[in-house]
């Protein structure tokens, strides 16, 4: 695999809810600095049908791109199990033959099943895994999107519940108990990827580097010239490109879960493509969640519950969690938004000065 550098450029790309901010700074401390002569090179690819950038901090980025490759490589075979779309994948063999038989699973994707079922429990079932009917109903998956008959989606929704997926995590096995039931880890395995992209560059004694999978990031050290990696959070009504900003500091990772990703109109009416598996219609009540946490996988996990729990439930849930740390978008009255962020983030979030008119930030 050949990978090509681009230069570091401020960027909010359609569909992708966090930036990395590339402004200008103070000299950071001693603590922070890094080898003469380093720069942030980014190495961006196309794998699990969007786009990753791999950020390394080096003095060298022909040296540097073999490096990256292998980071690309682990998103690439993380999509090769566990992607909807791909035939021959791990998850697609599950989907095809679940229902007649018993089947052993990939230990990599046993590991997502799991943590998606438990997931499942802890959320009250506002994260399910046996979402993909009715994801695939509205054309969230195979295109194009709509809105389908309410008659529709109440039979695609005696298919969903995980209570129908029998599985054992010690022998990584599973079986599904009705025909028609299909999983999806759309939610779950970019973050799960996004881990072990990281996990394989610090393999190869990367110090300094980010990986970015359509917003799903995890830091490993520091940019070059700076204590954290600065992050922005995007508006979810694009009104302005980022509305926040937050450093992203080593062995941190960060999610944002929102409408804006994909969504259908109809009638008036805006339909976010993150369905609530309890009710199979899309969810209402926030705009977007962002979390930071210490692995993707759990940002990733969690951001899409909590989006779909809404204003109240999600804030007692992600005050209950510690391992994770919230900013919630919730609309408002006249055009006003607001954002709610935990208080262990407090010092760290800075509303941006053009973000003024478009939001109130409150501290929960």
């Amino acid at each position: 695999m050949t990978l090509r550098p681009r230069p570091l450029r401020l960027a909010v790309p359609a569909g992708i809810g966090l930036a990395l901010l590339l402004l200008a700074r103070p000299l950071p401390p001693a603590s922070a600095a890094t080898e003469p002569g380093t720069r942030g090179v980014v190495f961006p690819a196309r794998t699990m049908g969007t786009y990753a950038n791999v950020l390394l901090v080096t003095a060298d980025s022909v040296a540097a791109a073999p490096v990256a490759a292998v980071a690309v490589r682990a998103l690439a075979r993380v999509d090769s199990l566990m992607s909807n779309w791909i035939q021959t994948s791990e998850v697609a063999r599950i989907n095809r033959d679940a229902a007649a038989r018993t089947l052993t699973v990939n230990p990599e994707v046993a590991r997502v099943i799991g943590a998606s079922l438990r997931l499942w429990k802890e959320s009250g079932g506002a994260f399910d895994i046996t979402v993909e009917p009715l994801v695939r109903l509205w054309g969230f998956i195979g295109g194009p999107p709509r809105v389908p008959a309410d008659s529709e989606v109440a039979a695609a929704f005696q298919l969903v519940g995980a209570q129908r997926v029998e599985f054992d995590a010690a022998k990584r096995t599973i079986h599904f108990t009705r025909e028609g039931v299909r999983i999806d880890l759309g939610g779950i395995a970019k973050g799960y990827a996004v881990d072990v992209a990281a996990e394989s560059l610090a393999a190869h004694g990367v110090r300094n580097a980010l990986v970015d999978l359509t917003g799903n990031m995890v830091a490993l050290g520091h940019p070059a010239g700076a204590p954290a990696w600065r992050i922005g959070v995007r508006d979810p009504r694009d009104r302005i490109r980022f509305f926040a900003k937050l450093p992203l500091e080593a062995g941190e990772a960060i999610s944002t879960s929102g409408q804006y990703e994909q969504f259908v109109e109809s009638k008036g009416k805006t339909y976010g493509h993150i369905l609530d598996p309890r009710t199979g219609r899309p969810a209402e009540g926030l705009l977007s969640v962002t979390l930071i946490g210490h692995t993707a996988l759990e940002c990733d996990s969690w951001d899409t519950p909590l989006f779909v729990l809404g204003p109240r439930d999600s804030k007692r849930l992600a005050a209950e969690r510690k391992e994770i740390h919230a900013i919630l978008v919730q609309p408002g009255a006249h055009g006003v938004d607001t954002v709610w962020v935990e208080e262990s983030l407090r010092d760290r979030f800075t509303l941006v000065p053009e973000a003024r008119e478009w939001f109130q930030v409150r501290y929960f």
